[in-house]
């Protein structure tokens, strides 16, 4: 794990959208495409306000969630709600956005299909995740009912997931996914995370999820 400390949340944002975009940059050189998986929530907004409006091929780029609630993109809950407005906008707009929701009662009725979408588009070229106070990222929720599936090495590539405390159910994109990333970034903000990912360190990954990513990844810090 590398640790970037920033003084503060707007130079933080600036310097890793500058980050992303360098890095799609470069997954494009080398690809017809690139794959951009970023975290919900509404922490990266900012980031992705400036990536936004950065000139890139985006008609190249294949965005899609690292997880998403089981809600549509009506409710305010929606990840794919929030990321059609704050990155999939200006210049952005021309990316493909593959959603994790599909209108059937429960995420399981829909893993085969939505699996079907993600899987041309990996090992992800570029991965932006957070991380909550729990050492949760995506949906992989410590106490969730799947969470050992998700973990395991030989997990499929989404798994439906409940947890305590999540809300509605979930679907994410499993450990082993994530991990296959080329380029890793985790964005967190304040004391209590910084405290609760120094803790996820010493930790295994089925009490804190996000141990199971953080070796190759570049955790970005602001207070």
């Amino acid at each position: 794990m590398k640790l970037v400390e920033y003084p503060d949340s707007e130079l933080m944002m600036f310097d890793l959208a500058d980050l992303l975009a360098s890095e799609l940059s470069a997954a494009l050189r080398q690809n017809e495409g690139a794959s951009f998986c970023v975290a919900g929530g509404s922490t990266p907004g900012p980031v992705f306000d400036i990536l936004s409006g950065v000139k890139l091929d985006w008609d190249r780029v294949t965005i899609f969630p690292s997880d998403e609630r089981w809600v549509p993109e009506t409710d305010e809950r929606s990840n794919a709600r929030m990321l059609k407005r704050r990155l999939l906008t200006g210049k952005a707009e021309a990316a493909r956005f593959i959603p994790l929701y599909a209108d059937t009662p429960a995420p399981e009725d829909a893993v085969e299909a939505l699996s079907e979408a993600i899987e041309p588009n990996l090992p992800i070229s570029v991965l932006l995740l957070g991380m909550g106070a729990d050492m949760h990222t995506a949906s992989l929720f410590p106490k969730a009912d799947h969470l050992e599936q998700a973990l395991s090495p030989d997990a499929p590539i989404l798994v439906p997931i409940t947890a305590p405390g999540a809300g509605e159910p979930r679907m994410t994109l499993s450990a082993r996914v994530l991990e296959d990333a080329m380029n890793t970034h985790i964005l967190i903000t304040g004391e209590e995370k910084r405290k609760a990912l120094m803790r996820a360190q010493t930790l295994e990954p089925d009490e804190a999820p996000v141990r199971a990513v953080l070796d190759a990844a570049t955790v970005h810090w602001a207070p």
